[in-house]
């Protein structure tokens, strides 16, 4: 964990608290819906697939697909500048909700739509933990 972490921080707020009071604890939790069952992300406070209220927090997986993905070669800001290349992606996770975060990989170009990813952690502050994939080739 580095001492200073001076990239874009997320805004935590009550909505999306536990997903990363999980992710401090190494877990991947998102929302399920109890009336009509399916797990959803990004958090909201309806689900978006019936529009029901009665949701819950799950423990997932952590297991999906890469969905769709691209290479950034040009830092997104300085702070970046040491990571490039890295790999931005659109992940399926098992349970049906798409993730974009990040694929860590010492080879970019390794990376291929349908490929299969697990979830890690990268704890970036004694606060923050952000859920990355791996691919599951590498």
């Amino acid at each position: 964990m580095s001492e200073v972490y001076e990239k874009p921080q997320p805004v935590i707020d009550p909505g999306t608290k536990p997903f990363w009071d999980a992710a401090r604890e190494h877990r991947l939790s998102i929302p399920r819906c109890r009336s009509c069952g399916k797990h959803h992300f990004y958090p909201r406070e309806l689900c978006p697939h019936c529009h029901s209220d009665d949701l819950e927090w799950t423990d997932v997986g952590g297991k999906g697909e890469v969905y769709s993905y691209t290479i950034a070669r040009k830092p997104a800001g300085p702070v970046f500048a040491a990571d490039v290349p890295y790999v931005i992606a659109m992940i399926v996770l098992d349970e049906g909700p798409r993730m974009l975060t990040n694929i860590v990989t010492e080879d970019v170009e390794k990376v291929r739509i349908g490929d299969r990813v697990t979830v890690r952690f990268d704890d970036v502050t004694p606060e923050l933990t952000l859920p990355k994939f791996t691919l599951d080739k590498d």
